[in-house]
């Protein structure tokens, strides 16, 4: 309990920061470049190190590709029954398809599942989120834009980004170990990621534009933050059989609000950007209470 107050209370933080100025606006640029150059690199290092992968990787690995492919046919069908404008569609296909399964979801599972639980999330971020949001996610962008990322930006998106190349690290020095002052160094620099990840979270908030969307933001979360962990749920514990920790920290990122870096690149590619945004936004604040509801679904897997 006491993991999920300090996340509320960064959040918070974030939040009045931003609103009575108290830092300049760049300092989530700021925040975000510590978490992503030192905090997650450091998280990733220190427990993909102890990873020892079974049947479940793929299956972590695989149910960000799922849920993207899922969200695209799913808004592609709504947008054919509702008569959805092609920007709407696109906004909710990156918001809808793509979860904050870092900034929300590490500091989540650690409040939820503990620091051991980690590993699993890092596996279904880095190989999964990332992987989707540089590729399909950056295409589909391109897609309702009007024009499509190169090949050579995907690749160079996805090598240069350091918790990725922390990645590659870890698993080279696997059959190593790491002498005592090194994990606790990287342990001490981990701790920093979840309120810094908050904090950052609610720094950037922005009211959008809420007249005109209700409609397509119940949509766009209700599919989000409960169908979609649902159907991925369904496959993954009825179809497949799996359970255990892996697959309850899987299930669970499935259920994390929409991904701020998805709204970002809609607004940046000019596709709805008020729905984007809200779609973030609402999905942050109401992940505060659907969240806790998913930790006990799933914890009798």
């Amino acid at each position: 309990m006491h993991n999920l107050i300090l996340l509320i209370v960064c959040f918070a933080a974030g939040v009045l920061l931003k609103h009575f100025r108290r830092l300049p606006e760049s300092a989530a640029n700021t925040l975000n470049g510590v978490i992503i150059h030192v905090s997650l690199p450091a998280v990733t290092l220190l427990h993909i190190h102890d990873l020892r992968p079974g049947s479940e990787f793929f299956f972590m690995a695989a149910m960000p590709w799922i849920h993207f492919f899922l969200a695209a046919a799913f808004f592609l069908l709504a947008g054919r029954l509702f008569r959805l404008g092609r920007t709407t569609v696109g906004a909710l296909i990156l918001t809808g398809g793509l979860g904050n399964t870092s900034f929300v979801g590490l500091p989540m599972i650690e409040a939820f599942f503990g620091k051991e639980a980690l590993v699993n999330g890092i596996i279904v971020d880095q190989m999964g989120s990332f992987m989707v949001l540089s590729t399909l996610g950056l295409t589909v962008a391109g897609i309702y834009a009007g024009h499509k990322p190169t090949a050579g930006d995907i690749v160079k998106r996805i090598v240069m980004f350091p918790p990725f190349i922390a990645l590659l690290v870890a698993v080279l020095f696997i059959p190593f170990d790491y002498p005592q002052w090194l994990t606790l160094l990287l342990q001490r620099l981990g701790d920093t990621l979840a309120p810094l990840a908050l904090l950052s979270v609610g720094f950037q908030l922005q009211a959008g534009h809420l007249e005109g969307n209700r409609g397509y933001l119940a949509l766009g979360l209700g599919f989000k933050l409960i169908l979609a962990p649902l159907l991925i749920g369904l496959l993954y514990v009825a179809l497949f059989g799996l359970h255990g920790t892996p697959i309850r920290v899987t299930l669970f990122e499935a259920a994390m609000p929409p991904m701020i870096t998805a709204g970002i690149i809609a607004s940046e590619y000019n596709i709805n950007p008020p729905l984007s945004n809200m779609m973030v936004v609402l999905g942050i604040i109401l992940s505060f209470v659907s969240l806790p509801i998913w930790s006990i679904i799933l914890s009798g897997l």
